[in-house]
């Protein structure tokens, strides 16, 4: 009970950030856009909010200033995207070699070189009374903090939008069939500007639960390829919300298991750590492959660009 309960706790907080970044990436490519610099937001938005809680003392305060650089950020990706039509996968990759240079440069001068490194205070759990003192449930699913229960209620949110509203229904279609979208008279660009500027913010939220969620300082790089997680797992998922948020916790599950199996002898060999390291990305190129063999479903006009026919 005790390996199994921390095992889970373990799962749920590495699952979260992947989640966020998940949930905002389907709304984006439901929209239509394929957004390659996920990894450079994430790492944007971790170093916006440890810096954010840094000067002020306040994490909440970094987390607006973590979900404003990403957005910001967002906002690069989609006028050189959606509105000038250049390519998303050189635009994206540009913008996360960006995203790391610029994070490393500015952490840098902030810390000044200081010794031992620059703490901040975190995001506190918040325990939800009675269930959080349930077995093996309760520490992983009601002791988390303002943005492991924001992850679960998006989750819910999002199917709910996409699946059940109007301007849902419009994202889908904009993703499906732009032209019929612009015959309605809906501007397809700015439903598409509006869902990239939604992941982006989403993923500052992951990078900032990375920086101030359970750590308490910025590492450079600390995204550790989150982003490239988080467009595998949509695909599994079939652009689904609740399908992304079972394999953000699958992955999650790989990552807390390889750290507890490092050390260990299987059938009386000893095996070398990075095997165990390597396996939650073994597991996610899997799922992915597995997916492409069945045929994904992906958005008619994913990633294709828009130009206005009037």
């Amino acid at each position: 009970m005790e390996f199994a309960a921390g095992l889970l706790e373990a799962a749920v907080r590495i699952a979260v950030p992947i989640l966020l970044v998940v949930l905002g990436e389907i709304v984006a490519e439901r929209a239509g856009v394929l957004n390659i610099g996920l990894e450079g937001m994430i790492l944007v938005g971790a170093f916006a909010g440890f810096a954010g809680a840094w000067t002020t003392g306040s994490p909440v305060l970094g987390l607006a200033a973590g979900v404003v650089a990403a957005t910001g950020l967002a906002f690069l990706f989609s006028a050189a995207v959606v509105r000038a039509a250049l390519d998303p996968i050189v635009t994206g990759v540009a913008l996360n070699i960006f995203a790391l240079g610029l994070t490393g440069v500015l952490f840098r001068a902030l810390t000044d070189g200081a010794a031992g490194g620059i703490f901040v205070e975190t995001l506190p759990p918040v325990p939800v009374p009675g269930l959080a003192r349930l077995p093996v449930l309760g520490p992983a699913l009601f002791s988390l903090n303002v943005l492991g229960y924001a992850a679960i209620v998006l989750t819910a949110v999002t199917a709910f939008f996409l699946a059940r509203t109007s301007p849902g229904l419009v994202v889908r279609a904009t993703g499906e069939n732009p032209e019929a979208v612009e015959t309605a008279g809906v501007d397809v660009r700015r439903v598409r500007e509006a869902a990239v500027l939604f992941g982006g913010a989403l993923a500052g939220a992951a990078g900032v639960y990375l920086a101030v969620g359970y750590s308490n300082t910025f590492v450079e790089n600390m995204s550790a390829g989150r982003g490239f997680v988080a467009l595998a797992i949509v695909v599994f998922a079939r652009w689904s919300p609740g399908g992304g948020a079972v394999g953000a916790l699958l992955f999650g599950l790989a990552v807390a298991l390889q750290v507890r199996l490092q050390g260990r002898a299987v059938l009386g060999v000893e095996i070398p750590y990075q095997f165990f390291q390597m396996l939650p990305y073994a597991l996610t190129l899997a799922v992915l492959a597995g997916a492409g063999r069945h045929g994904a479903g992906a958005p008619a006009a994913l990633a294709r660009p828009w130009v206005r026919s009037r």
